[in-house]
């Protein structure tokens, strides 16, 4: 339903409504695109679904995608199993797999990464290519690029670029902390660390 929307089809169960919604899709199956150029470029991927104004709109042959909110997972080509929920969350991730972003422009910045969750305004949004990483938070781990950071709670980690392995619980927990590894705090506005260590067995309390 809506001008060019599934315009090549030949697959089968797919529902397009809105202007270009899955309009190059040929032989994939079992998608959903609502909006405007919604899964636009999908060729033979199949269940994607699609749901706002550009959403999934460079997908090709994605499986297994949701996109909701304008412009969510925009980008996406041939990532597999990606969750995006807010305007612009996820829109610059290209062949990431697995990554989880729920509010606007949460995990923003992604483009090949893997296994990342962000939920929050802005959470995670300079983490482009590292993996397992979680952020739930308005801003949290907003500056960092690496692996497995886990932080809980308004701009946790928030000033980390480059460590990793780091756990921060609490709103602005370690917000100095920038290049560190191996780092454990917990409380409001906490600064000190009560681990950091650059091995499991090498472990300094402070």
């Amino acid at each position: 339903m809506g001008s060019e929307s599934l315009k090549l089809n030949t697959g089968e169960y797919n529902t397009a409504i809105g202007y270009f919604a899955l309009q190059q899709n040929t032989t994939g199956t079992r998608n959903t695109a609502v909006g405007s150029a919604a899964l636009d470029a999908n060729t033979t991927a199949n269940d994607n679904t699609a749901v706002g104004s550009n959403t999934l709109s460079g997908n090709t042959t994605g499986v297994d995608n949701c996109a909701i909110g304008s412009g969510a997972l925009l980008s996406n080509t041939t990532g597999d199993e990606n969750t995006a929920c807010g305007s612009g969350a996820l829109d610059a991730c290209t062949t990431g797999d697995g990554n989880t972003a729920v509010g606007r422009e949460a995990l923003g910045g992604h483009t090949t990464g893997n296994y990342n969750t962000s939920v929050g305004l802005n959470a995670g949004k300079a983490i482009t290519t590292g993996n397992n990483n979680t952020a739930v938070g308005k801003g949290a781990l907003d500056a960092y690029n690496g692996n497995e950071n886990t932080a809980f709670g308004v701009d946790a980690l928030g000033a980390c670029t480059t460590g990793g392995s780091n756990v921060a619980v609490g709103a602005d927990c370690t917000e100095f902390l920038t290049t560190g590894s191996s780092n454990t705090a917990m409380g409001h506005d906490c600064n000190c660390l009560l681990y950091t260590s650059p091995s499991p067995r090498d472990r300094t309390r402070s």
